[in-house]
């Protein structure tokens, strides 16, 4: 067999250095390659949908009200994902899903950024301070950085949030002018709480990011279990718009709480919630006159009142004939 010369083995270098430099400059996963101008400015507004009348069952009114957390995500490329639907939710996924806390979270972010040059910007929007309302911040695409993703905690939760997954804003050769995408809630898997004002109590071993629908988890203490519902209603929504103008003459929208609360009641369709009630009491002792038939009873109690047009209560007492243990 020849030896190479050297004058072959530096083309072959050459050639290996060209198509790792090409696959590095690739999207995973087969994804097209923006070809858009290099940057793009967007305005991103989530608007909180969580209503009593859209969600009655447990809805948080005290201690603490319903409300979201501050807006956490990033613009990046395809080789970073902030969170996925079926995988583990990284620790500062965790933190901020079960605390609201984003220190851990900004941490991988930004690690992601030095790393793998994967993550192009973080941003943030402030919090919600009612389960309806509005937040807004700014960001920045690039065209090798064209996805958005975010995470919005839902409090109070056990760890349950709602978010985007790699959202592309960039469409081949032109940046995508807006976008709305309705939001549902998801379960990070790292604490096995039903409701929303359940105790701490970690899923071992860590369970995947999974969507909370009316149905699953299909227990009936779980807070979004509606059963006559074949799918929730959005809990929240995105919206994205490019901006034309320069990011400081972006005036965010108004957060109108009250204003909000109005057009959600009129916007969002009455979720029934039926009533549920106790399991019976043991029966009563059976009284009644010597030689004659007496009578016992036995009771139950309202678990859950009935909301927006859902089945009513059954009977809370009920009677039936018995031989007197003790006649008078």
């Amino acid at each position: 067999m020849e030896t190479p010369t050297l004058a072959t083995s530096s083309a072959l270098w050459a050639l290996l250095l060209a198509t790792l430099g090409s696959a590095a400059g690739q999207p995973l996963g087969g994804d097209t390659v923006c070809t858009a101008r290099p940057l793009a400015k967007y305005s991103i507004t989530f608007t909180g949908k969580w209503s009593q009348t859209a969600f009655p069952k447990q809805y948080p009114l005290f201690r603490p009200p319903a409300q979201w957390s501050s807006l956490l995500g990033a613009v990046h490329s395809s080789d970073y994902s902030l969170w996925r639907q079926d995988q583990y939710a990284s620790n500062g996924l965790r933190d901020f899903a079960e605390r609201g806390e984003a220190w851990a979270l900004m941490k991988e972010m930004q690690a992601a950024g030095e790393r793998l040059q994967s993550v192009h910007t973080v941003f943030s929007a402030p919090a919600v301070p009612s389960g309806t309302g509005q937040t807004s911040a700014e960001l920045e695409a690039h065209a090798r950085h064209s996805l958005v993703s975010f995470v919005v905690r839902i409090v109070p939760s056990p760890d349950w949030f709602v978010g985007i997954d790699s959202l592309d804003l960039c469409d081949g050769d032109r940046w995508r002018e807006e976008v709305t995408v309705d939001l549902y809630p998801h379960d990070a898997g790292t604490d096995s709480g039903f409701t929303f004002s359940s105790p701490n109590f970690a899923t071992i071993p860590q369970d995947t990011v999974t969507e909370i629908t009316s149905s699953s988890p299909s227990h009936p203490a779980n807070s979004f279990y509606y059963p006559r519902l074949k799918a929730l209603p959005p809990i929240a929504r995105v919206t994205l718009v490019r901006l034309r103008q320069s990011p400081r003459a972006f005036i965010p929208p108004a957060m109108d709480l009250a204003g909000n609360d109005i057009l959600d009641s009129l916007s969002v369709p009455e979720t029934p919630l039926d009533c549920e009630v106790s399991l019976w009491s043991s029966w009563g002792l059976c009284g009644g006159p010597c030689g004659k038939l007496g009578a016992k009873s036995r009771t139950r109690y309202i678990r859950v009142q009935p909301a927006n047009h859902g089945a009513p209560c059954p009977e809370l007492e009920e009677e039936a004939e018995c031989i007197p243990d003790n006649c008078v």
